[in-house]
Order: structure tokens, then C-alpha cells, then sequence
């Protein structure tokens, strides 16, 4: 979501692991969105669940947004 030339660093995040998974938990699925992508932040979330729809894990996080100075970006 973020223009050529613009790169990111992790300012925080938070996970939260609400049951256990086993080989026995089955297949399990991520879900991940951007909750905002601005010129100077972004923030995103996530969750995994189970077959069943039930939830394993939910986190947050909120990331820096900046140029790439130029001649180092790929």
C-alpha cells in the first residue's frame, strides 16, 4: 500500500495468544488488514482462528512511515 520509494519500521505491537494450538487444532487461518496507511504511520491488525472460526490470536501494530533516500532504494 505504500508508494515506490517508501519503506517502514515496527513503532510498536501487541499479540495477544488466546488458546493453544496443537497439531490436533487443525487448520488454522491469518487474517491480516491496514487499519490506516498515512504519510508518516500505518497501523494493522490481525487474527487467527481455527476451522471452527474460533480465535487462537489477535494483534495490533503501528509502524513508521519514511522515504527511502534515494540511491538506496530497490
Amino acid at each position: 500500500m505504500l508508494p515506490v520509494g517508501t519503506g517502514y519500521t515496527t513503532l510498536e505491537f501487541k499479540i495477544s495468544f488466546i488458546r493453544g494450538m496443537t497439531h490436533e487444532t487443525g487448520t488454522v487461518r491469518t487474517e491480516g488488514r491496514a487499519l490506516h496507511v498515512g504519510r508518516r504511520t500505518a497501523t494493522a491488525a490481525a487474527r487467527i482462528v481455527d476451522a471452527k472460526g474460533r480465535l487462537l490470536a489477535h494483534a495490533t501494530t503501528s509502524c513508521l512511515v519514511f522515504e527511502i533516500p534515494v540511491g538506496n532504494a530497490r
